[in-house]
């Protein structure tokens, strides 16, 4: 009957598709153009730690541009057990997905180590603009969090209370 899946000349043009395909397949495929197609490897990323934050508690490798410039920028930021960000927002809206790890997130001004959200592995968090948020991984905790961040710089960061330190012991 019409409308129920493929009729017969087009399961066969698609078998036949497939055959040349399968024919094919012992063909050499041309080189990479890593002009055209750029990667860096896990091994080949370099973490750096955050201006002012104690050593071994965030750290960030820029992959596309810098949150401090104009445009768009892509980046992995790494939290390591122990500690997480004062209340903070950013200009522009914040793309994020935990790479590894569990991130613990939470909105608002008030920081409450206590009421922060665990989010796994996989899970995609969206920054609003201009909204205070604190995040990071609580003492205790197996592992650092990664998460991989996309946004429009400049971020132009804002403290709660500028007059401490962005990084948190917790």
């Amino acid at each position: 009957m019409a409308g129920d899946g493929m009729n017969r000349r087009e399961m066969l043009a698609l078998l036949g598709g497939m055959a040349s395909l399968l024919v094919a397949g012992g063909t050499e495929a041309s080189p990479i153009d890593t002009s055209e197609t750029m990667y860096t490897l896990p091994e080949d990323i370099k973490f750096v730690g955050q201006d002012g934050a104690p050593p071994k508690s965030v750290e960030s490798a820029f992959l596309y541009s810098n949150p401090g410039r104009e445009g768009i920028y892509y980046a992995l930021l790494r939290w390591h057990p122990g500690y997480m960000s004062a209340p903070h927002s950013y200009a522009t809206d914040r793309l994020c997905v935990v790479i590894s790890g569990t991130w613990w997130i939470n909105s608002g001004v008030d920081f409450d180590p206590g009421h922060t959200v665990p989010v796994k592995a996989g899970t995609f968090v969206r920054r609003i603009a201009r909204t205070w948020h604190y995040d990071g991984v609580p003492r205790g905790e197996a592992e650092p969090a990664t998460i991989a961040i996309c946004g429009i710089g400049p971020v132009d960061i804002r403290l709660a209370e500028p007059d401490k330190p962005l990084a948190r012991t917790v």
